[in-house]
This record gives C-alpha cells, structure tokens and sequence, in this order.
C-alpha cells in the first residue's frame, strides 16, 4: 500500500514469522522488560486463542497482533482499551478500503462487516510484583480468508474478510495502519477520559436501538440496546427495567 501513515512515535514492533500465539508471546516479552508500547505482529499462529479460552482460526494473509501497552490504570480503565481497539480497528478497516459502508461495532470487543465478524479483541492485564503493569491487547483480523461458518459456535456471526469489501492488504501495511489509529484514540482518552471515546463507538455500534440478546453463562437477558454507560457497560431496556451487563455474548 501507498501513503501509509507515520509510524507513532515512543511505538516499536516486532514481526515475527511465526509463534504460539501473539498473546503468549507478550507475556514472554512482558516478562524480559517492556518500558514502552510494542505491537508484535506474527505471520503465522500455531495455538492462536480467543474469548473465554476459544480457539481463533489464523488462514494464511490474516492479521495477528498484540499491543504491550504499559500502564498502572485500574482494572476498570484498563478494560476501557477494548472500546480503543475498536475504534482503532474500525478506522484502519475504513482507510484499507476506503470506505465506511458496512463496518460496524459490536460490543463489547468485535468489529462487523455487512453483520458478519470481521474482527475481534481479547484484553489481558499483564503484572509486575502483583500490580497491573501493562494491558496485553491481542487484535485478529480477517484480512485474505474467513474460517468457515462450521468452526464458530453455534449462533455466532458468520465469519467474513475484509477481501469483501475489496481490499486485503499485507499484515504489515495493515499494522501500519492500526497503530496510528490506536495512538491517537488512546491520547485522547488519557486527555479526555472515556467521554468522547463513548460518543464515537456509539456513532458506529451495530444494532443500537434494536432488540439483542445478552448470554452469562447460562443466563439472558433480551432488551433494547439503549446506549453503553460510563464504565462501557451494556444499557439494556427490558420488561424487569433497566439492566447494565459488564460481561456478556450478544446476539442479534
């Protein structure tokens, strides 16, 4: 790709041939002494991993990243990068393609292309002397190929690549393109705080408005998807009244 943007500055990265899984690898990496941002890239995952331990399909031209992103917020912000990440991966999608039509975000950590998934989020804390040290935030996207329907768990979006919206750059160029993205959002949370991060996921949430299901486990919850509240919780409308859902699968 041409006019790829500025690397950030006080960023570096790491591409690696191939690994376990990006995640693990931070955590090794973390482990020797991280001071500053460090996305590792990797062309290849022999044991990638997903939400709730699930396994992620890695076709070959796919996108595999971990973002080590050094910091001491509590648990409650920290948690707050997955909506960054989205954002980050929202607008990387949209300069690969050139175009916004389709793409969407689904919460708490997905990022949707014509209703199917294009992209998810898995955020980990990693720890030094039993403190919060640094946020692990592993990113996977579809970028050549999709794994076929039959291995994602039943109701789940069906997979899709971004090859469907025309374009599927190299892991590399598309990293190049996410950084950025993320730098500035995470500038402007730590200016601003959550406020104008909210506000902007909200513009591109998938299905606000409409009536969703939210599964814990074995329970769920059916409402109106209102909003998303301060602490990036789900704002559900239901018969019992209003309900905030910190965790949850959703279905449409």
């Amino acid at each position: 790709m041409s006019g790829l943007p500025s690397w950030p500055e006080g960023h570096d990265k790491l591409i690696l041939d191939s690994t376990d899984s990006t995640l693990s690898e931070a955590q090794r990496r973390f482990a020797q002494g991280v001071t500053r941002p460090l996305w590792i890239l990797a062309l290849t995952q022999t044991a990638a991993r997903g939400r709730r331990g699930r396994p992620w399909s890695m076709p070959p031209g796919n996108f595999a990243t971990t973002l080590i992103l050094p910091t001491r917020d509590r648990p409650d912000q920290l948690a707050l990068r997955s909506f960054i990440a989205s954002l980050a991966l929202f607008d990387a999608c949209a300069l690969a393609t050139g175009r916004t039509e389709g793409l969407t975000l689904k919460w708490p950590n997905d990022v949707l292309l014509n209703g199917g998934k294009l992209a998810g989020i898995l955020l980990e804390s990693l720890t030094s002397g039993g403190q919060i040290a640094a946020a692990s935030i592993g990113i996977g996207v579809n970028l050549a190929t999709a794994p076929d329907a039959g291995e994602v768990e039943a109701r789940a979006l069906r997979p899709v690549a971004l090859m469907e919206a025309g374009a599927s750059p190299a892991p590399e160029d598309f990293l190049a393109l996410l950084a950025p993205a993320f730098a500035r959002y995470e500038q402007q949370f730590t200016t601003y705080g959550f406020a104008p991060i909210r506000t902007e996921w909200l513009n591109r949430a998938a299905h606000l408005g409409d009536v969703i299901t939210a599964r814990t486990g074995t329970d769920e919850t059916t409402g109106t998807f209102e909003t998303i509240d301060e602490a990036g919780r789900l704002i559900l409308t239901t018969a019992q009244g209003r309900q905030a859902i910190a965790a949850a699968d959703i279905f449409f």
